[in-house]
């Protein structure tokens, strides 16, 4: 059971937060481009396990406020809540263009 976070790799970002489940879980992590965002996912051992530019659903996020990653979130679609509102991250391009 993967709920309760494992020590962190020291490759993943200190700013990097544990999203625990049943049988696994996964360390995310949040930056900002111009007009979007970039989120890193790594295995709780510390391995890369996708990363990409995400679009957020709606205006009002800030990356400077407190949040947290939710479920649903995966290499796709990534839930964050900021101040109990929910915005969805929808993946957009590759990280390496």
């Amino acid at each position: 059971m993967s709920l309760l976070p494992p020590s962190k790799p020291n490759n993943i970002p200190s700013n990097s937060q544990w999203l625990g489940g049943i049988g696994a879980g996964s360390w995310f992590s949040l930056k900002t481009r111009e007009d979007d965002f970039k989120i890193t996912r790594f295995s709780s051992e510390g391995d890369l396990e996708c990363s990409g530019i995400f679009i957020v659903d709606k205006n009002g996020f800030e990356i400077n406020r407190e949040y947290y990653f939710a479920y649903l979130s995966h290499c796709s679609l990534c839930t964050i809540v900021q101040n109990n509102i929910i915005y969805k991250f929808t993946y957009h391009e590759d990280n390496n263009v």
